[in-house]
């Protein structure tokens, strides 16, 4: 018997596309098997609640059995897929909406046949508000054949509860297959665990490991596709990443397998979440230091993330401001690899007074070595001006911070003049670091339609740059990968007047961010205490711009954005020490 995985790619509830995916693939003898919520998309949000999508939704299913029912009758063709089943009131809104698994048979209509029982409500998920959960353990026949059935999250433990729905399936067994439908969001630990929790699941049931995956990026979240088969020990056999692939494999004869392993809760969601820091134990700790493999999975990551978005919003020229600096090259070399060939790029170079000319020496060098036009407008006539506008106005002095903030917003004013002229799609250029401590500004730097650096610490910029002059030639110059940051907004400025180094602040904001560290852990950590005070400071009092902030393409477990949620009114004493 084979089974064919359907790694499948196409936009929230583009029913056209779905449709023409399952005419296409869903043609040879054996067990085809979809993704969770394939036959709408995944995540949709507040979208299912929306009686016109519900009603665009069962018009395709009812189209969807039309179509089976008039193919030609087939004893040997069957599909799983991942949909939604709604029970609604008399006024069309859905009472209860299930995440349900359907049978599709030629000449037969679809047949609900599982639902998933554990409903994630942890980071990005938000399940338990929009599904009504299973009751039942996922047994599904065909042929001669018996299969244990999950949904995406049901192949995972947690400790908050007791819900386990593979360890009910032992009892059911034995089993030829195991089927998991996912939508799972990537992030760069997650593809090893989950191979990780399948080949115990594989042992536990004794049975072969059949993971199928979608792929595509929905606003800021990412679905990598890597579906996968493994069976005991053997090693796994996975699809390509970021891509749609449909792959067909025979049904092993299974084993040998271990003994069942008694471990199904080594693998829990909440260990999905562990922090990074470098293996060495030594104090201070350090940040994780990407391995060449991570560094190829996260630029290829966030060139899908950039395709992905600009794609499905109808974007098609890319407008990037360049300063001379290390975030904004990275960010030009990710958009100019993300560029296909009917598509344009344009960089705008926005010098101040406090500008030095090495950094537009280094922003023509990294322009010519991209290939990218790049043009220069002037801030420091608008802001003069400015200047002498207020001072006419208002009796308060005009300096400081003040200052440069207003340089930063003529810059982002500026941006989007350009971007309103061409249509270009804005692209961020702020970092992880300074948005866990606020240094950007409001309206200014941070500007943009979409973050690709807003999940990477500042350490992890320069470590990816560096991956990519070594792997892709030298498209970053040398200059800017050993200059000391600056944001260039008064006299020799330098990014460590405000913050501790980068190699001390990131794994605090790490230890804050993943490890949920207080005062004290951090300074357990070898961090000094005076300046674990600063950093707590700087970010429990820049909520407000993170709130407010573009989409981030996430990359990590846990990433400010969706999956991050922290009021912007409250008290903030409980965080640093009494006395």
């Amino acid at each position: 018997m084979n089974i064919h995985l359907h790694q499948t790619h196409h936009a929230l509830a583009d029913f056209d596309a779905i449709q023409a995916t399952l005419e296409k693939t869903f043609v040879a003898p054996g067990v085809h098997l979809y993704p969770e919520s394939f036959l709408t998309g995944y995540p949709l949000a507040d979208l299912c609640l929306q009686v016109p999508f519900v009603d665009a939704y069962e018009a395709y299913l009812a189209h969807l059995t039309a179509w089976l029912q008039g193919l030609p009758p087939s004893e040997n063709r069957v599909a799983l897929v991942g949909a939604l089943a709604y029970e609604r009131g008399t006024d069309g809104v859905p009472l209860r909406i299930r995440n349900v698994a359907l049978e599709l048979v030629p000449g037969q209509a679809p047949r609900e046949v599982y639902t998933k029982r554990l409903l994630p409500n942890y980071d990005i998920f938000d399940e338990q508000k929009y599904f009504t959960p299973g009751k039942a353990p996922g047994v599904w026949k065909w042929q001669d054949k018996r299969f244990a059935l999950l949904i995406c999250e049901d192949m995972w433990a947690s400790s908050f509860h007791e819900l386990d729905p593979c360890a009910d399936l032992v009892p059911l067994g034995p089993f030829d297959g195991v089927f998991n439908l996912s939508a799972s969001p990537w992030d760069v630990q997650k593809p090893g665990k989950r191979v990780q929790r399948a080949r115990v699941l594989s042992h536990t049931l004794q049975a072969p490991f059949f993971y199928v995956n979608r792929v595509g990026g929905e606003d800021e979240i990412l679905f990598d596709g890597r579906s996968f088969l493994v069976d005991g020990e053997a090693s796994a056999r996975t699809l390509p990443a970021f891509a749609e692939a449909h792959e067909s494999f025979e049904l092993p004869d299974g084993g040998p397998y271990a003994a069942p392993t008694n471990k199904l809760r080594d693998h829990t969601w909440e260990s999905l979440f562990t922090p990074r820091f470098a293996e060495e134990k030594t104090l201070p700790r350090r940040l994780h230091r990407w391995s060449d493999e991570e560094c190829a999975q996260v630029h290829d990551a966030l060139v899908f993330g950039l395709k992905e978005y600009a794609r499905k919003n109808g974007f098609r020229r890319f407008l990037v401001a360049v300063s001379g600096g290390m975030d904004s090259a990275l960010v030009l070399a990710l958009v100019k690899a993300a560029l296909e060939p009917d598509e344009g790029i344009e960089a705008v170079y926005m010098p101040s007074i406090h500008s030095a000319p090495l950094s537009w020496d280094l922003s023509i060098d990294l322009c010519e070595r991209l290939r990218v036009p790049l043009r220069s407008l002037p801030i420091k006539f608008l802001h003069a001006n400015t200047k002498m506008a207020f001072q006419s106005t208002f009796p308060d002095a005009f300096g400081g911070l003040t200052d440069e903030n207003v340089q930063s917003r003529l810059r982002g004013l500026l941006l989007y003049t350009r971007s309103n002229q061409t249509g270009a799609m804005v692209v961020n250029t702020s970092n992880k670091s300074e948005l866990a401590v606020g240094y950007s500004t409001q309206y200014g730097d941070s500007v943009g339609a979409l973050s690709l650096l807003g999940d990477l610490y500042k350490s992890e910029v320069y470590r990816l740059a560096e991956w990519i002059n070594a792997t892709r030639g030298p498209q970053i110059p040398e200059g800017i990968l050993t200059r000391a940051p600056s944001a260039e907004l008064r006299e020799d400025q330098k990014d460590q007047d405000s913050l501790p180094p980068y190699d001390r602040l990131d794994p605090m904001l790490e230890g804050i961010l993943n490890y949920r560290l207080g005062h004290a852990g951090l300074v357990a950590m070898g961090f000094a205490a005076e300046e674990v005070t600063r950093v707590l400071k700087l970010h429990t009092g820049s909520e407000y711009k993170r709130r407010q902030f573009c989409p981030i393409i996430k990359i990590k477990p846990k990433s400010f954005g969706f999956g991050y949620r922290i009021p912007l009114t409250k008290h903030s004493g409980f965080y640093f020490p009494r006395g």
